[in-house]
């Protein structure tokens, strides 16, 4: 080969070599940054099923598949175990664990299964097995979603001087707590002591490390979404911390630090549980939802507060119209209506909407039988981003109010937060709900959700912007006093 074409071909060598390296760099460069991650297409089907006429369980030995603490619960409000509590059948549930899906968990309450794959053809086969009702498709995986940058933020472990409140035991809290006319029920004693509460929420950041969270009792949590262990969702997902939604949410009944702020239930025990896809918005996680409340009812909480809503969807996937806001159509709502029955009190976020042009209540927030909280600024004024009610069939929307306009909060970061929005409201208001039943432990939820309406502002002249009004805590607990089990 003469010199002129060995030099030719170098060259060409050369550039491809540079251009391979340059392709390489870029990969690498776009995977360290991990904004964009490209997914396998997959999808998730519920299908609803039949019957359970093979289960290996019986409503007659309720310890087999709930706690003690649940069913004492009931025993208490001498309510029913029934065939909606029966686990699904376990040999129904080996019928879709076939070579290409992966059975995502079960309702018990609604008799339904949640499966994954990527083959859609097999997932319409399992929709024609003899259990099988109906099927729905509740997930289509993005083409491309965007990944939050994991930063370590470090915790703070003291507050700067500007927040506390010297000589105020309560902080900066102190205002949202006494618009409640909760404060006096602490001083009786009632701060949510031997009461379990779940929160159902998106993400829990350094739940663990704040040290004004570190006098809550926390007995567990779970990642309904995306376990880091597929089989037991009690080791959750690096999501399970990323998010500080939920944390802000526990500070605001849980949080203690005097001078600075105090919760509404600092001695209650508490459950995080998460339910909340923060990468996307589809029905699959009215399926989470329902699996984080049946598991509150199994382990016996008390109050379950959830500061999520649902009415649109991504992916094409069907929305809501507001015609199904009857706290029945949709798939989660029909499960926060069944909570009372079990003896739960359910207290959800009415949403924040009312700027947008939806501006209505989302779900689950149009269940029957539980508080739906609105939110509304320091001086008792609607806060203009609280959605509205009524429900479509006629009830009052939302419950109440509280405050939720610079809401006191503990961040992710361990700092002190004023924060907006009916996410916040709802905490506010569940722990003295908490606190209330923990003095009236001989009544049932029903009554609970039905004094702390009666004990509101408006209860007399209700309407669709503040429902009931503001609750008074202590007038319901003294209404409560002379009242007997229903």
């Amino acid at each position: 080969m003469h010199a002129t074409n060995q030099f030719k071909h170098l060259m060409l060598t050369m550039k491809r070599l540079l251009c391979f390296i340059f392709i390489l760099a870029a990969a690498i460069t776009v995977a360290a940054r991990g904004k964009v991650a490209v997914k396998k297409k997959t999808y998730v089907y519920r299908y609803y099923l039949t019957d359970k006429l093979a289960t290996n369980f019986s409503i007659d030995r309720p310890q087999r598949y709930l706690s003690a603490r649940s069913i004492e619960r009931r025993t208490r409000q001498q309510l029913p175990i029934d065939s909606t509590d029966l686990p699904v059948p376990k040999q129904y549930v080996r019928q879709f664990a076939v070579k290409g899906a992966t059975v995502l968990g079960t309702s018990r309450w609604q008799n339904t299964v949640v499966v994954r794959s990527a083959d859609t053809l097999l997932l319409n086969r399992l929709a024609q097995l003899p259990i099988v009702r109906e099927s729905r498709c509740v997930y289509v995986a993005p083409d491309s979603i965007e990944k939050p940058d994991v930063i370590s933020w470090n915790v703070h472990d003291s507050f700067n001087r500007w927040d506390s409140v010297r000589n105020e035991t309560y902080g900066m809290a102190a205002h949202q707590i006494e618009m409640l006319n909760g404060l006096r029920l602490h001083e009786a004693g009632l701060t949510g002591k031997g009461m379990v509460i779940a929160i159902l929420d998106g993400g829990f950041q350094n739940y663990d490390r704040i040290p004004a969270l570190q006098h809550a009792k926390v007995l567990g949590v779970w990642d309904f979404v995306n376990p880091r262990d597929p089989e037991d969702s009690h080791y959750p997902g690096k999501e399970f911390h990323l998010i500080d939604h939920g944390t802000r949410v526990f500070s605001a009944m849980a949080g203690y630090a005097p001078e600075v702020m105090i919760g509404t239930a600092p001695d209650a025990s508490y459950w995080l549980l998460r339910s909340e896809d923060q990468a996307s918005e589809q029905p699959v996680e009215e399926d989470f939802w329902t699996m984080a409340a049946e598991f509150a009812d199994s382990v016996g909480a008390d109050v379950i507060n959830s500061s999520l809503g649902y009415h649109q969807y991504d992916d094409g996937l069907p929305s809501y119209r507001l015609r199904d806001l009857d706290g029945q159509t949709a798939f989660i709502s029909r499960t926060a209506s069944m909570l009372a029955r079990k003896g739960i009190v359910h207290c959800n976020s009415a949403g924040n909407s009312g700027i947008g042009e939806w501006k209505k209540i989302g779900v689950p927030a149009d269940a029957s039988d539980i508080l739906t909280v609105g939110a509304v600024d320091k001086k008792g004024v609607l806060a203009a981003f609280s959605s509205i009610g009524p429900s479509q069939d006629g009830r009052v929307k939302p419950d109440v109010v509280a405050l939720g306009h610079n809401t006191t909060l503990i961040s992710g970061r361990g700092t002190l937060v004023h924060d907006m929005g009916t996410s916040f409201s709802t905490p506010v208001t569940c722990g003295m709900v908490a606190c209330l039943w923990q003095g009236l432990r001989h009544l049932t939820a029903l009554q609970i959700i039905e004094l702390v309406r009666q004990s509101a502002d408006q209860y007399d002249a209700p309407n669709n912007i503040y429902g009931y009004g503001l609750p008074d805590f202590w007038e319901a607990y003294q209404s409560g006093l002379s009242l007997s089990p229903q």
